[in-house]
């Protein structure tokens, strides 16, 4: 069964950056993931994409060919693709059944909010094997204003309620979120969606008094779905990017098995074992239990070093708002010393399996 991804948001909400940050996290834990580009109004794909769909049908084609601006085109093009899914289908084949596929739509909110061809789409990619979920991304600095945070709810929510996927919300580019200005609440308050109430007062402030029983019924309105939530997400940052991968796998129960004679992940380490025969590179830092699936699925999201406690908004919002430049310079130190580790491991040499046997290697003084 094919696994994979459907990755939507509001354009410059950093769709296309977060593939090509997950194409470069899978590429270095040796995972499969194939990226298909599903907007026709990408021109500059910045990840390896397995499948595009200019190669179907371009915007600028479907603009002159029909006289249509940039959204009517925009919805023709799904349209079109819609109409021609065997090309889809056909492409998908070649990528294979093991390979993890990462679909980038287009920023226009339109086609996952009330457009009903990419809602199609996604069912028959569902019948044919598809085990699919949704990635909404939002541009963290909505957190920063009162209304724009319950527009995003709102829309967050209307896309949950039509793509009809496990839904994962993500608010992206938060290493950018103190450049936004203050927070009125700690960051968890926006990522768990708690007691809208306490927005009452910014909301009455920035709109006329008539607008008052308005903002509190859209803040009922959500609150009585008790549907959205939102993970965080920093592109750059490995323990987020990991941190949101178990969270998406989760939310489709993936569990990655590699293959015995898989290539190991560069700085990989040995594990310790009294047995002389044992593989030191074979063990669970590579292989999760596979007699017990369910509950590799369901066990807690690690931290970010591995702890059993998962990452929460109060380390995500200590690592880019209270105390960004310490953990910069902490982080910087852990990579120098980590480098040094690396160069002392060339000069010693490391162990190998080769022929059978355990032998050392040598890289030179």
């Amino acid at each position: 069964m094919p696994f994979g991804e459907v990755v939507c948001g509001s354009p410059g909400s950093g769709k296309s950056t977060y593939c090509h940050g997950k194409h470069q996290l899978f590429t270095a834990l040796n995972r499969p993931l194939a990226v298909v580009n599903l907007d026709p109004a990408n021109e500059n794909i910045p990840y390896p994409c397995a499948l595009d769909i200019s190669s179907l049908i371009s915007l600028n084609d479907a603009m002159d060919a029909h006289g249509l601006g940039p959204n009517g085109g925009m919805l023709y093009c799904i349209e079109y693709l819609e109409a021609n899914f065997d090309w889809l289908e056909e492409g998908l084949k070649g990528i294979g059944a093991e390979t993890y596929v990462m679909f980038d739509l287009p920023g226009q909110v339109e086609l996952s909010t009330n457009h009903d061809s990419l809602k199609r789409i996604v069912h028959r990619l569902s019948k044919i094997g598809f085990r699919l979920a949704a990635v909404h991304l939002c541009d963290a600095h909505y957190v920063t204003d009162a209304s724009k945070y319950i527009s995003v709810l709102l829309l967050s929510l209307r896309t949950m309620l039509h793509l009809e996927l496990p839904h994962i919300n993500v608010l992206s580019k938060i290493d950018l979120l103190s450049n936004y200005g203050d927070l009125d609440f700690n960051l968890e308050f926006y990522t768990e969606v708690q007691d809208l109430s306490y927005l009452s007062n910014s909301l009455d402030a920035s709109s006329p008094p008539r607008f008052a029983a308005l903002n509190m019924a859209l803040i009922e309105l959500i609150e009585d779905y008790a549907l959205v939530g939102f993970e965080t997400l920093a592109v750059e940052d490995k323990s987020s990017m990991l941190h949101l991968m178990r969270a998406v796998d989760r939310a489709t129960g993936y569990v990655f098995v590699p293959p015995k004679d898989a290539p190991k992940p560069p700085g990989t380490v040995p594990n310790a074992s009294n047995s002389p025969d044992s593989d030191p590179y074979d063990g669970p830092t590579l292989r999760p239990n596979q007699d017990a699936l369910f509950s590799s699925a369901m066990a807690p999201i690690p931290g970010t070093a591995g702890q059993d406690v998962p990452m929460s908004a109060r380390d995500v919002q200590e690592r880019w708002v209270d105390a960004r430049d310490a953990w910069d310079a902490y982080e910087r130190a852990g990579w120098r010393r980590e480098a040094e580790a690396v160069r002392g491991l060339m000069k010693g040499g490391i162990r190998e399996r080769h022929d059978g046997k355990i032998v050392g290697k040598s890289f030179g003084a």
